[in-house]
């Protein structure tokens, strides 16, 4: 594979000129509107390999021929404007969004592999889902009416963390009058002002840092403040004290429990700060909904081709005492019991989608933490 610092390219000269660059634009705007139309996911673009999709949790080809180097660097760059080539030229890696009018936004991430670039896109639709389209437990909802606090959306890559909270928002835009400030890296639904007033941020664009960004949030009279991603001590140390201080949060992290959530915000912080985090995150917390997109069992044409599973964890005066003493371990037992306020574990989740004949239990089984629970609740 061809270096372009040694063989004197840079990301300037390795792209095309202009009528071949039209032809490539309209390749990859191709490629864009196939997986759509297909209901796939992320799109996978590297020299030596055909295009690849994700079709409802599954990677396919999308075309027979692999792409040549050439055409590879081609396709990515005319997704990308001089101030983005000038970072990739630098970094090596990029996180931007691309929109395509008419069918989606694509979050992008370009990198390096093998010595040359590839890229991967996830589709996020142009439309934000509905909170009735996404079928989100009433419990859920009820979360974005909290005036204030702090809601944490959590569960792997590509678990549909951000289509979760994009509903949520939309829904308080729709419905009441807030000052919503988001801050994402890159911004990936875009909100249209209703019966709110939206502002959206977008890291390297808009801000330097979400920590920047958070602290400035404070002195913009926000109502709700989205946090994209809840990276280190800083934003994390922010976002409780904005829940704190009269603002409806709602974060996300890339944990797949309520309980592994807790003692990740609690872990990043030294010990001599663990204790008073702890009890800031006991008062501050309304929910965690920790969620895992399971592929569905015989999919109806027009219908999604995966479902979604979601441990609920309501903070109650019992889990605010767990979170304080950080007994986190005793919090999977108290989800197991607040059936009443709506709480479920991930694995009540899953049994209940088995039950409906949504996905079959070796795919709950590869989703599940307990899979000892799971088979009993499975049986039940």
């Amino acid at each position: 594979m061809a270096d372009f610092r040694k063989v004197g390219w840079n990301v300037r000269t390795a792209l095309p000129h202009a009528n071949e660059g039209h032809i490539m634009e309209l390749m990859i705007e191709d490629l864009m509107q196939e997986l759509v139309e297909a209901g796939g996911s992320d799109l996978h673009i590297a020299s030596g390999q055909p295009p690849y999709g994700r079709f409802s949790g599954e990677l396919r080809p999308m075309r027979d021929e692999p792409l040549m180097e050439e055409s590879c660097n081609r396709l990515i760059f005319s997704m990308l404007n001089n101030s983005q080539r000038k970072t990739l030229e630098q970094t090596w890696e990029l996180d931007c969004a691309y929109g395509l009018k008419g069918v989606a936004r694509f979050r992008v991430n370009v990198y390096r592999q093998k010595g040359s670039y590839a890229a991967c896109l996830r589709a996020l639709g142009s439309k934000i889902p509905s909170i009735e389209l996404l079928n989100l437990p009433p419990v859920v909802v009820e979360t974005s009416k909290r005036p204030r606090g702090l809601v944490l959306v959590t569960g792997p890559t590509g678990s549909g963390k951000t289509t979760t909270l994009a509903a949520l928002l939309d829904h308080i835009n729709h419905s009441r009058a807030e000052h919503i400030l988001t801050i994402e890296d890159p911004i990936e639904f875009v909100y249209k002002s209703d019966q709110s007033l939206v502002h959206q941020r977008q890291l390297n664009e808009d801000t330097r840092s979400f920590a920047n960004a958070l602290r400035a949030a404070l002195r913009e009279d926000p109502d709700v403040i989205l946090v994209g991603e809840m990276r280190d001590l800083e934003t994390i140390q922010l976002a409780i004290s904005a829940a704190e201080t009269g603002h409806l949060v709602f974060g996300t992290l890339h944990t797949s429990s309520a309980a592994q959530t807790v003692d990740r915000m609690v872990d990043v912080f030294p010990p001599a700060q663990q204790t008073q985090i702890r009890v800031q995150l006991s008062g501050s917390l309304v929910a965690v909904f920790s969620q895992t997109l399971c592929r569905r069992r015989n999919p109806a044409p027009g219908q999604f081709g995966r479902v979604m599973a979601q441990e609920i964890m309501i903070n109650t005066p019992a889990i605010a005492n767990l979170i304080r003493e950080g007994k986190t371990a005793q919090l999977y037992a108290q989800i197991q019991t607040g059936g009443e306020l709506g709480m479920q574990t991930l694995e009540k989740a899953l049994a209940d989608l088995i039950n409906r004949g949504d996905i079959t239990l070796q795919e709950a089984r590869a989703k599940a933490s307990k899979p000892s629970e799971l088979d009993r609740l499975a049986a039940g």
